[in-house]
């Protein structure tokens, strides 16, 4: 097996709503403010501290005002009758505002508990809470010792067994070691040592998702025919559903990594886990168990789901849906306007049939685009003969594919992955240090990103060449395999090897996925 190197991804700097720093240039920030009864003394309070909070955040230039928020004569036990106070909660859960300035813990709640959930809910959304009084921001560390502390008057127990187990997975991520709930992992289980190892025929059933998915089956034809031939989840449940499919696909540890924390959980009280956008480091291992998936195959997968996720009509730029019923559907695409074509029947003063037309002519008429109606049969025979064509070419057809093979050969990037691997290993210690010290880790952690991410780069490029290594001799194989014989058209061949077919007014081209092209 090849070494197992791990990658620690740090956590970023974030705070509010915002996915990237640069796409909010300023903090929306709010102000809450409270007095506790409704006398005049306490009403000069109310109005001094509107003052003080509006003047406060207009004199950040990087703030924004995103309001002042007051109750007036109401408790601060309860927040059921804190109109503002609900009112400035569902801005921040719309999105509305990214971090909340108050004088003080009791201003801001009296109830322990109410206290907790709102911190909690606003975490979530990755809001802090500043309180003046007593210098804490809940989302630093300062902010995780108060939390600490709450939760501890209400649940110390269960935060010193939360936290201990916390410390313990992720020093396990640190050394690589990765922990699954192996019981639910379709194609592994683990060794007395708890290492995940194959399931043979789990891992069949892996192989045959991915096959059919490039062959052109929707996650939901997948889905079907593994419940018409009896065949249970990794759950043991006979139904399975789109989602598992997906997940299975885009699972990078079936070409035998791991990316761990991609979720954590909020906090120990409420047990609730959510996303992990970057908020706690991520451990990525690569080559910790042996793979069912090669990585050009999951590669391949990955670049169809964008590509069946992306289809657009050609110069409208509409969105179309991927249909995969026929072998044809969302490859046949129209010379004139770049749209797709689709199969519907035709009446024709009576006469009915099936017919394959640009959908921009079908939705627009001929102002939209004057390409020509194709009967399917003209369009199967068009595809048979490209086939035929092929396999005419025997022998300088088997040249041609292994020049194209000769010009897809990548050169070896060992050295250079070997070079990135090493810096990122040097700035992943410094990382630790400048953790320790407590200084600004940003700039660095942006270092190990760039080079995290010309590490994939140069993967994904070696894999993709694989990948078209792969097509072609899966198209020389087709042709030594079917010497001197004259092809029908047939659905499970062109799911295998055709990539696109673009019809134009007078002649058909079809592109094969070793990508030799046939004009018909």
């Amino acid at each position: 097996m090849a070494i197992r190197n791990v990658t620690v991804i740090p956590a970023r700097k974030r705070i509010g709503n915002s996915a990237k720093a640069e796409e909010l240039p300023k903090l929306r920030v709010a102000a809450y403010c409270r007095v506790s009864t409704d006398s005049e003394e306490q009403a000069t309070s109310y109005e001094a501290q509107i003052e003080h909070y509006t003047n406060y955040i207009k004199s950040n230039p990087e703030w924004e005002l995103a309001g002042i928020f007051a109750d007036e004569g109401i408790t601060g036990t309860n927040t059921k009758k804190r109109e503002e106070f609900n009112r400035m909660i569902e801005e921040c859960m719309q999105g509305k505002i990214d971090m909340i300035i108050t004088k003080s813990i009791s201003r801001f709640a009296r109830n322990t508990l109410d206290c907790l959930k709102y911190i909690r809910q606003l975490k979530e959304k990755n809001i802090p809470v500043y309180f003046e009084k007593e210098n804490i921001n809940t989302l630093d560390s300062k902010g995780e010792i108060l939390l600490t502390i709450m939760a501890s008057l209400a649940q110390q127990e269960s935060q010193s067994l939360s936290q201990n187990v916390k410390l313990g997975i992720q020093y396990r991520y640190q050394q690589g070691k990765i922990h699954i709930n192996h019981n639910r992992f379709l194609g592994y289980t683990k060794d007395k040592d708890g290492n995940l190892v194959i399931v043979p025929e789990e891992a069949e059933i892996v192989k045959r998702i991915y096959r059919e998915y490039l062959e052109g089956s929707s996650m939901l034809q997948i889905a079907r025919g593994l419940e018409a031939d009896g065949i249970l989840t990794g759950a043991g449940n006979p139904r399975w559903h789109t989602s598992t499919i997906n997940k299975i696909l885009r699972n990078e540890k079936y070409i035998g990594d791991a990316l761990l924390q991609k979720t954590y959980t909020v906090d120990f009280l409420s047990k609730k886990r959510v996303p992990n956008n970057g908020i706690v480091p991520q451990y990525y291992v690569e080559n910790s168990h042996e793979p069912i998936i090669p990585r050009e195959i999951f590669m391949q997968v990955q670049e169809e789901m964008v590509r069946r996720a992306n289809l657009q009509a050609g110069k409208s730029g509409k969105r179309r849906v991927y249909s995969s019923k026929y072998a044809l559907s969302s490859i046949v695409y129209c010379g004139e306007c770049g749209d797709i074509y689709r199969r519907t029947y035709w009446n024709n003063r009576g006469k009915k049939s099936t017919v394959w037309r640009c959908v921009t002519r079908l939705e627009e008429g001929p102002k939209g685009c004057t390409s020509r109606t194709i009967s399917e049969e003209d369009l199967h025979s068009a595809v048979a003969e490209a086939f035929n064509q092929v396999l005419g070419g025997g022998e300088s057809m088997i040249t041609i594919l292994w020049e194209n093979i000769e010009s897809v050969v990548c050169e070896s990037n060992e050295q250079a992955i070997a070079n990135i691997e090493k810096q990122m290993e040097e700035k992943q210690m410094e990382l630790i240090s400048y953790a320790n010290s407590g200084k600004d880790y940003e700039k660095l952690a942006d270092e190990i990103q760039d080079l995290s991410e010309r590490k994939q780069a140069i993967l994904t490029a070696e894999a993709e060449s694989q990948g078209e290594k792969d097509r072609i001799t899966e198209m020389m194989e087709f042709i030594e395999n079917h010497a001197d014989q004259s092809l029908d058209y047939d659905e499970e061949l062109v799911r295998l090897l055709v990539e696109k077919v673009t019809v134009f007014e007078n002649n058909v081209v079809v592109r094969f996925k070793s990508g030799i092209e046939v004009e018909i």
